[in-house]
């Protein structure tokens, strides 16, 4: 079906919801934006549907959102009727749609006969991950876009264990939904009806209460009063409540919040992009900084399930931390005081993606304690907790990414910024009363391990002539040719698509041992890498390098140099498509 035709039959469909009814009208003569919206279905990822708000098939509006519940609610009814009475747990950020796009979930599954449980208000990622556990549901929902703009939501889809669906049961969901011909057949059950057949409830502050009560066994120092001065920043989402509450109950008393970041708001007025990734989204937390002289920033992203901060320096100013420092300084943290403690298992076990730096397992080793790579996405740190949990064969410590995402109690099944906020707070406080910054802990770990150093660059590439010139960048990267012409010395290459790594020099072939992915890493002969991976749920891809040297300068040079020369190749193929 052409996208003139799909654009067609919403123009036509008479009951179309009033908003979108609107919009479709004055946009019928964009030719660019019309066929965006509808020359695809807006697909379901690793673990759900990420897009631009708006009308077409190719956007997150009620009607691509009720197409995925039903998908969902077509999954749980296959595996059985204890499923669909255990049921799924819902929660929503502060997004354009969100709370709407929520209780359009609870009610296809209602009409389906599958209970659902709806916060009653937003809340972060963490505590529907934590809810799916406490409430033994069946599955769980968040809608959210994380990190992304305010143009953008999406759903995520969560299992029984309270990770991120597994590869198989997105799977099976995508499968059900892609049989969904017509998405405005999907029907849809009354909310007052839901309510009086028990198939809908609503959750109040008890399960965040639940939540509270577990942060405590994350903590180094106890609950001791501590005198570190924090300024804390939300970006508008759902993260104010409890990374307030968490840090309170650690100790903290000293937290100012940044109060126009404080309030909901899904245009995110006062920053670009509510990213904690990125140093702007810190501008107005920096205002109160050096008015307050605070030791340390901390954001999280509108969901709350990334971490950022900034930490004061000896001279006043605010420097900004990676996440892959932010992620050694918290499981050198961790082991540190478990080893302290004579409390680390002989079978412990740090989990971080495969684009995460390597300074954490130079950490691992120096405590012995044992480190996995796992593809990127947090939903493989999660299925590995999990594993554990059924084979008893490690015992979980601290898993972590690249991307500001970080897990110390296994309680929750995704990355955790409420736990992440109270660590670092905690780190930070131990450094304060040996008379240092979190930035003078980190070059201590960097005299010891060596000067790690990562990048990453991201390129949008929108549309179908965006996803063809993806495709060609990865294509050329995969090919014979490049690994002749790049400039520097390849030692190896890591194919996730095919599940091998190939040695340059013998070609030599070895498993990877993990799921399939459309992800390729390079490694060097000076053990510097890089590597590369198209999303599953945006128009980007995007490419990770990392270097490590003797020195800070060393390091410097290396990453430049590396960064260049990929960056030129990409370029390049950009260019000439």
């Amino acid at each position: 079906m052409t996208w003139k035709v799909e654009a067609e039959k919403w123009l036509n469909q008479e009951d179309l919801e009033v908003a979108l009814k609107q919009q479709l009208m004055i946009e019928e003569n964009n030719k660019e934006l019309m066929e965006d919206s509808f020359y695809k279905n807006l697909s379901f990822g690793t673990a759900g549907l990420r897009g631009e708000l708006g009308f077409g098939t190719n956007r997150m509006n009620i009607y691509t959102v009720r197409k995925a519940a039903q998908g969902l609610a077509a999954y749980i009814a296959s595996c059985g009727e204890d499923a669909k009475k255990r049921g799924v747990a819902i929660a929503y950020d502060s997004r354009h749609y969100s709370p709407e796009f929520g209780l359009e979930v609870a009610k296809v599954l209602g009409h389906n006969a599958i209970r659902s449980f709806l916060f009653d208000e937003l809340q972060p990622t963490p505590l529907l991950s934590f809810a799916v556990r406490e409430l033994n549901t069946f599955a769980g929902v968040v809608i959210t876009a994380s990190h992304n703009p305010a143009e953008y939501n999406g759903l995520k889809v969560y299992g029984e264990d309270g990770g991120q669906v597994t590869l198989e049961a997105a799977t099976a969901i995508t499968t059900h939904t892609e049989n969904i011909e017509d998405l405005f057949s999907v029907k849809v059950a009354e909310e007052a009806y839901l309510l009086e057949a028990g198939l809908l409830t609503y959750l109040a502050d008890e399960m965040s209460e639940r939540y509270i009560r577990r942060l405590d066994g994350i903590l180094v120092d106890g609950k001791l009063a501590k005198s570190l001065s924090i300024v804390y920043s939300p970006l508008h989402g759902a993260g104010g409540k409890l990374v307030c509450r968490g840090l309170r109950e650690a100790g903290f008393s000293n937290v100012i919040i940044v109060a126009k970041q404080g309030i909901p708001d899904p245009d995110f007025t006062t920053v670009k992009s509510p990213n904690p990734e990125e140093s702007k989204s810190f501008e107005l937390a920096l205002v109160y900084g050096h008015k307050t002289a605070a030791d340390l920033l901390i954001a999280t992203d509108p969901d709350a399930d990334r971490m950022g901060v900034a930490v004061r320096d000896l001279k006043g100013q605010y420097v900004f931390l990676t996440g892959n420092q932010i992620g050694a300084l918290l499981v050198n943290a961790l082991l540190e005081d478990k080893s302290n403690r004579h409390a680390l298992p002989e079978d412990g076990m740090v989990i971080k993606t495969i684009v995460t730096s390597e300074l954490g397992k130079a950490i691992a080793n120096k405590y012995g304690v044992k480190i996995m790579d796992v593809l990127t996405g947090f939903k493989y740190i999660s299925e590995k907790v999990l594993e554990f949990e059924k084979t008893t064969e490690s015992t979980f410590l601290f898993g972590y990414e690249e991307s500001y995402g970080y897990l110390i109690g296994d309680f929750v099944r995704d990355k955790d910024a409420v736990q992440a906020s109270v660590l670092i707070a905690e780190v930070a406080e131990r450094y304060k009363k040996k008379g240092q910054t979190l930035l003078e802990g980190l070059y201590e770990l960097y005299e010891e391990h060596g000067y790690y150093q990562e990048a990453l660059e991201s390129i949008t590439l929108k549309g179908q002539i965006g996803m063809t010139k993806m495709e060609r960048i990865i294509n050329y990267f995969r090919s014979d040719s490049f690994a002749r012409e790049f400039p520097q010395p390849l030692a190896s290459v890591e194919d996730y698509a095919v599940g091998h790594s190939t040695s340059v020099e013998t070609g030599e072939q070895c498993s990877l041992n993990l799921p399939i992915a459309d992800v390729l890493k390079f490694k060097l002969t000076d053990a510097t890498w890089f590597a590369l991976r198209p999303s599953g749920t945006e128009p980007k891809i995007k490419f990770y390098f990392g270097v490590k040297g003797e020195t800070k300068v060393e390091s410097d040079e290396l990453l430049l140099k590396l960064k260049e020369a990929v960056m030129t190749v990409v370029e390049k193929i950009i260019s000439n498509s």
